[in-house]
């Protein structure tokens, strides 16, 4: 009898083991625009004044590495977007510079930085 309870009970566990596991290695919530403002703020010289570029191991393009890492999902990926447009709309930078941060610091977020970008038709599959 004790043998069962002690296997029921490692089932159990295991079982809640997995649960946790598999939710907390895919987060649901999509990053924020005080996140993403908080990043480009490393990238603000280069972004008003397009100079100096940005180098990969910079902060600035470290900014963009994490931001390209919070991008894993289609719902990152937009709400980033919407962000990033937002920021545009707002501040009205320098649009060819903050177009090619991702290319400066060699990373791919999955759509253009682009005044024109629509957010809605982004997903997963573009690179």
């Amino acid at each position: 009898m004790e043998s069962q309870k002690a296997m029921t009970f490692g089932g159990v566990l295991l079982m809640l083991l997995l649960t946790c596991a598999t939710t907390t290695s895919q987060p649901t919530t999509a990053i924020d625009c005080a996140t993403v403002t908080t990043l480009l703020s490393s990238c603000t010289t280069f972004i008003t004044y397009g100079t100096p570029d940005p180098i990969p191991g910079s902060p600035c393009c470290d900014a963009m590495t994490s931001l390209n890492l919070a991008a894993y999902s289609t719902d990152s990926r937009r709400s980033i977007c919407r962000c990033l447009m937002s920021l545009i709309t707002t501040y009205n930078p320098n649009a060819t510079a903050i177009a090619t941060l991702p290319g400066f610091c060699g990373v791919t977020l999955g759509f253009t930085i682009d005044p024109n970008t629509d957010c809605n038709y982004i997903s997963m599959s573009e690179n």
